[in-house]
């Protein structure tokens, strides 16, 4: 039964992934049809206007197509995952038992030994429950992604740590629960605060920099000091990279540290198993450096997108003028496309508040992308509603997010 659960997860999977792939080839043919100025209607064609909208119209459905067969995908994606994460898990057990098995040649299997496949076990079980309850939103990979539906790396490394403990604690639980009464007050011992305490130092900090890390993009984003857009599905790339899908310093040195400090706790766990592992202060130190680190590079991300001045936008041969109704203006400035927006149907969002009036920023594509909006840059044609005299213009983002004003002056 589950292998055919799991043949029919990968069967829609691979329809949806298949649906969304051919959606986007046909987006980026006719992306870079339209770009060349060709399939263009007759009746909008003497019109640099009328084309322009129109070009701009196709491709937003086209892209709304797009996103639509990515989120199904992403939705299959899931489904598919939560299966396969536990494959590794249960491979990773296994490959401890064989490990042992082979470490026993020569020096016998131990009480020790038993404890430690026990625990690993226990932890896979408790790893099988929690995933077959969220395998909607794939399972393992749900405690670890953040509200965008991205992987959280703060919340990767606290939960790489949670684990790292419990596993350590269930060794010596086990340990305790076969050892003599001889060897009993050794173990408990071994659970002394003093033995524990840089190994708990180092838990509280990277659990606490996970909580805190949450509430402050929470505030910023609340409070539009952050822009944050959706992702299609998570990807192993979000540990170590930013929104924008480029290496992130402060993701990377957080997630190496992390890792390379666990790998040391479970060196320790192994040479001494018979008490929690003694983790020393200048490695508590280090991955406190650290989790500063990577708040700071958290806290200083972002910000609101910023008008810095509308101008009259100019063609080649048209004689310098006031800005009047029908012309295009230029918006410049910073922040009109916020990080992870850059997917078409995300651009198409893109709004200019001129008075009253909501003008979409058109899609203007050229060969391999758009030359309108960017990230400095927005053109927008100024729409016949808007009456002459001085008017607020106002960038709205894919992430809702309103920019300052920067009054116009419109002549008849």
């Amino acid at each position: 039964m589950a292998l055919q659960e799991a043949e029919q997860c990968d069967e829609c999977t691979h329809s949806a992934r298949e649906g969304h792939r051919r959606a986007v080839a046909a987006f980026l043919a006719k992306r870079d049809e339209l770009a060349a100025g060709q399939g263009l209607p007759a009746a909008v064609a003497h019109s640099p206007g009328a084309s322009r909208q129109w070009v701009s119209d196709e491709l937003t459905q086209s892209a709304r197509t797009v996103a639509d067969r990515g989120r199904a995908a992403g939705e299959a994606w899931l489904q598919l995952v939560w299966q396969r994460s536990l494959l590794a898990v249960w491979a990773g057990v296994v490959a401890l038992g064989l490990g042992q098995l082979v470490t026993a040649v020569g020096g016998g299997w131990t009480a020790t030994r038993t404890a430690g496949l026990l625990a690993a076990v226990v932890v896979g079980g408790l790893l099988t429950g929690a995933a077959r309850l969220h395998r909607s939103r794939g399972g393992l990979l749900a405690p670890v992604t953040g509200e965008d539906n991205r992987l959280s790396t703060s919340r990767a490394v606290a939960s790489a740590w949670v684990l790292l403990v419990v596993y350590a604690v269930l060794v010596l639980a086990l340990r305790l629960a076969f050892a003599s009464s001889a060897d009993r007050d050794r173990l408990i011992d071994g659970l002394e605060p003093a033995r524990g305490a840089g190994l708990l130092a180092a838990l509280a900090l990277v659990c606490a920099i996970a909580v805190v890390v949450r509430h402050v993009v929470a505030v910023r984003v609340i409070g539009q000091r952050l822009q944050k857009v959706r992702a299609e599905r998570p990807r192993t790339a979000d540990l170590l990279c930013d929104d924008n899908g480029r290496g992130s310093f402060a993701d990377v040195q957080y997630a190496l540290v992390g890792a390379v400090a666990a790998v040391f706790v479970l060196v320790r766990l192994a040479r001494r198993p018979e008490q929690l592992p003694d983790v020393p202060w200048g490695l508590v130190l280090l991955v406190a450096v650290s989790a500063a680190t990577y708040f700071a590079g958290k806290y200083a991300e972002g910000g609101r997108p910023v008008v810095f001045s509308v101008v009259r936008a100019r063609e080649a041969g048209d004689l310098d003028a006031p800005i009047r109704t029908g012309d295009d203006i230029e918006i410049r400035g910073t922040g009109f496309v916020p990080p992870g927006a850059g997917a078409p149907d995300l651009l198409a969002r893109t709004v200019v508040r001129i008075g009253a009036v909501h003008v979409h920023v058109p899609l203007v594509p050229v060969a391999g992308g758009f030359a309108n909006p960017t990230d400095a840059v927005l053109t927008v044609p100024l729409p016949v509603e808007v009456e002459p005299g001085k008017v607020d213009v106002r960038v709205v983002t894919a992430a809702g997010v309103e920019s300052n004003l920067c009054p116009i002056d419109v002549t008849e």
